[in-house]
């Protein structure tokens, strides 16, 4: 048995419940893992909340790291005893020990621990299709990246300056965008001060920025579209402040041929072999000492609620985990 955080029914973080849920043996192409650290994201709310919907009950969380106690037919890259971290499908990562598919788990080097490997899997492997897989990016190019003083984008600024690209951050006080200038962002605006794409032109000389990449959503992505140069990329990747609006296509005429995605991590992690060489690269950047894996909060399993209310309030910075 195993302690494990469920849904019953859509709602606030009150709707998340803790119950014992059996175990089992991993069947083929399975692991069973035990965690030591379970990391917090923004799936989890939308989950939660019925933003992305799930079938009913339903256990959370997506990411976690740990130690494999079993293996199914046909694993071939872990076995029992090896140390590993995941972000995957399907939800279920709140929880003492679980059975899932293996293909998405990589083994964890031992230079990385397991509070940071539950803290950067999900959020890192984000950061590696951002820069790597979506659109070419290049040193000397200039990238508008919102939230830039959360787990993500805390990545994300330190990734950039790896690679010389130069990192416009936002953030939402004069202190977490001092954590974003720490961790490498080039600039950053408080987007409380007022509107931020007139700065992001100035800034840029009146020019705009290569990319932006916004996973604020809703409050955001009018002006994200106003900060890109012609032919520019948008990528949406989150709705922290509610779903992005729908998409006028001539205004993207209009505004430059300006280019829009919509991607997915799940999606890019999709293929095994995929999975684990974007895994390497994340592991490569944190072991070199390029990326640093800020955590911030540590609630136990049993505070999760108070977890997802600091999320969802802008109270955290960093990365969150939970502890089983």
């Amino acid at each position: 048995m195993a302690r494990t955080v469920v849904i019953k029914a859509f709602g606030g973080p009150e709707a998340m419940e803790l119950e014992d849920r059996p175990v089992g043996e991993p069947g083929p192409g399975q692991v069973r893992i035990r965690h030591h650290s379970v990391g917090l994201n923004f799936i989890d709310v939308y989950q939660r909340s019925g933003v992305y919907p799930l079938q009913l009950p339903c256990a959370l969380g997506m990411e976690a790291a740990g130690v494999i106690e079993a293996v199914g037919e046909g694993v071939t890259h872990l076995k029992a005893g090896d140390r590993a971290a995941y972000a995957s499908q399907p939800p279920g990562a709140y929880t003492e020990a679980r059975v899932m598919p293996a293909a998405q788990v990589c083994p964890l080097p031992d230079a990385i621990s397991f509070e940071e490997g539950a803290a950067m899997m999900l959020k890192g492997l984000t950061v590696q299709y951002l820069f790597h897989r979506t659109v070419p990016l290049k040193a000397g190019d200039t990238v508008l990246f919102h939230a830039a003083a959360g787990g993500v984008g805390l990545i994300a600024c330190q990734w950039a300056r790896s690679e010389g690209i130069r990192l416009i951050a936002t953030a939402g006080s004069d202190e977490k965008c001092q954590l974003a200038l720490d961790h490498g962002a080039s600039e950053a605006i408080n987007y409380r001060d007022g509107a931020f794409a007139p700065k992001v032109r100035d800034l840029t000389g009146g020019r705009g920025v290569d990319v932006v990449m916004d996973s604020v959503g809703a409050a955001t992505f009018e002006g994200s579209l106003d900060c890109l140069r012609p032919v520019g990329m948008m990528i949406s990747f989150g709705n922290a402040s509610g779903v992005a609006p729908p998409v006028d296509l001539l205004k993207l005429g209009a505004k430059g041929a300006l280019q829009i995605t919509r991607p997915s991590v799940f999606v890019h992690i999709a293929k095994h072999e995929d999975c684990q060489a974007m895994a390497q690269h994340l592991f490569g950047k944190v072991i070199s000492g390029a990326v640093k894996i800020r955590i911030d909060q540590r609630f136990p399993l049993d505070r999760v609620a108070d977890a997802h209310r600091a999320l969802e309030s802008r109270a955290t910075t960093g990365a969150t985990i939970l502890v089983p």
